[in-house]
């Protein structure tokens, strides 16, 4: 007796909205977790920590609310993350240029070196996974790209 589910192919599937959701679901996932196995060797940080170092690369001088709205936890976790960070030099803390009763976070010279590094590494195994695809497939890719960020940033 067999138990295999009838899944319907992909080429069915993706017609609909709901199976372009699906397999954007899967690929996208599967593409997420592969990039986290290509982080730098030398990174201990968790993935929670990384993050709050890439948005403080792209902008510098966060609360830690902003930081926990952000990355979408609650601002005691976030302070845990901040204190971890600050603890080992990847950031400090320190006042608000527009209003010196905020205290904001700061990304340090290591913190950057951190960030820089991993996705160099990340990016080069991207790179060259983007190389071994056929002209066609790096195009399509290339047009998604700014769609994929769209449809991450939508709430």
């Amino acid at each position: 007796m067999s138990y295999a589910i009838d899944m319907p192919t992909s080429e069915k599937v993706a017609r609909t909205n709901a199976g372009v959701a699906s397999e954007l679901r899967i690929g996208v996932m599967r593409l997420r977790r592969r990039l986290a196995l290509e982080r730098h060797p030398d990174n201990e940080l968790s993935l929670g920590a990384m993050a709050v170092l890439g948005a403080l690369a792209v902008r510098d001088g966060q609360t830690v609310g902003e930081l926990a709205r952000g990355e979408r936890v609650q601002p005691p976790s976030m302070t845990r993350t901040v204190n971890c960070l600050e603890d080992d030099g990847y950031v400090e803390r320190g006042t608000s240029d527009a209003d010196g009763r905020l205290v904001v976070v700061r990304i340090t010279e290591r913190g950057r070196d951190t960030v820089l590094a991993d996705r160099r590494r990340r990016d080069a195994w991207l790179t060259q996974r983007l190389a071994e695809l056929d002209p066609d497939d790096r195009d399509v890719l290339r047009r998604a790209a700014p769609i994929l960020d769209r449809l991450a940033g939508t709430d």
